[in-house]
């Protein structure tokens, strides 16, 4: 493996790895607060870290030079992403709400069809139906799985997620990567906190170690995201991001003593299966591939980010 995409592989497990403490500090708060709470502490704690890191490279004329409709839209979307996703954590595993969240990328591919008129063909098309088929397998309506309030508001997360790697592929051609962090994280502390005021609960000073480490876990995990996809090929780094399922059952395991059941890991196995198969046809097929376009978006996940 040539040494950058080895130094891209590192960097994404890296990425992961504290997007996923970041998640299980967010599942620890969301157990005493609110959602939008939950969801507006993520922007505002994970702020002044992004902010020194803009400052240290685009500089601060950077954020006004932007596409202020398409940013507005994905502000909004990032808060209904962030909020759904927080509530799902409070009632889902870490393990089984990124096996939901994982159809992400193949919504990606789904969505490009229509909105920036890519052309999907057969074989994709087959392989998003099996990665969906492998959601209702965790989400199993009609049985005794997660076809709740929590697993269709992953579900719901991962579909806005999608929509705005989207609107990433389009903002990368004029807007800085510093920018679409530093908006949305302004749009997820504005409209979530707005919405949060009503409820709004005291943070007990034992949590405020809580809320700091998921500020700089949030901001170095998006660093060293955007650094793999710069050092990387995407084909090669972007399959590490599946490490997330490994993370979710070592923090199930250790903090809330829970592991995933068997439908759920079948169900993760099919979505992976499908997002590498994508990710196979993308490189033959010469062009970026999906779950990079997803997994690049500087949003959240929480995953751009989640996530």
């Amino acid at each position: 493996m040539p040494s950058s995409n080895l130094r891209g592989v590192l960097l994404l497990a890296t990425a992961v790895a504290l997007f996923s403490l970041m998640d299980a500090g967010l599942k620890q708060l969301a157990a005493d607060h609110g959602s939008y709470q939950v969801a507006a502490l993520r922007g505002l704690a994970s702020l002044p870290f992004v902010l020194v890191w803009v400052m240290t490279t685009t500089g601060l004329s950077a954020l006004w030079r932007v596409r202020w409709p398409l940013h507005l839209l994905r502000g909004g979307l990032a808060v209904v992403m962030m909020v759904a996703f927080v509530h799902a954590l409070r009632h889902l595993p870490l393990t089984s709400a990124y096996a939901i969240f994982f159809v992400a990328p193949l919504l990606v591919t789904a969505l490009a069809v229509p909105i920036l008129g890519e052309q999907v063909g057969p074989r994709r098309w087959a392989a998003i139906l099996a990665g969906l088929a492998g959601t209702m397998v965790i989400l199993r309506p009609g049985g005794q799985g997660m076809a709740s309030a929590a697993g269709l508001a992953c579900l719901l997360a991962a579909f806005c997620y999608a929509l705005s790697a989207v609107l990433v592929r389009v903002l990368a051609r004029t807007d800085s990567t510093q920018a679409m962090v530093f908006w949305m994280l302004v749009a997820i502390a504005a409209g979530a906190g707005s919405l949060a005021l009503a409820d709004w609960r005291p943070i007990a000073p034992a949590q405020l170690w809580l809320v700091a480490g998921v500020g700089l876990s949030g901001a170095l995990a998006q660093y060293c995201l955007t650094e793999a996809f710069r050092h990387g090929e995407a084909s090669v780094i972007a399959p590490f991001e599946y490490t997330a399922l490994i993370w979710g059952t070592l923090l199930d395991a250790l903090v809330w003593g829970v592991l995933p059941d068997r439908g759920t890991w079948l169900g993760a196995g099919i979505i992976v299966v499908a997002g590498l198969y994508l990710l196979r046809r993308e490189r033959q097929r010469g062009s970026q591939p999906a779950v990079a376009a997803a997994g690049g978006d500087p949003v959240t996940r929480g995953r751009s980010d989640r996530k």
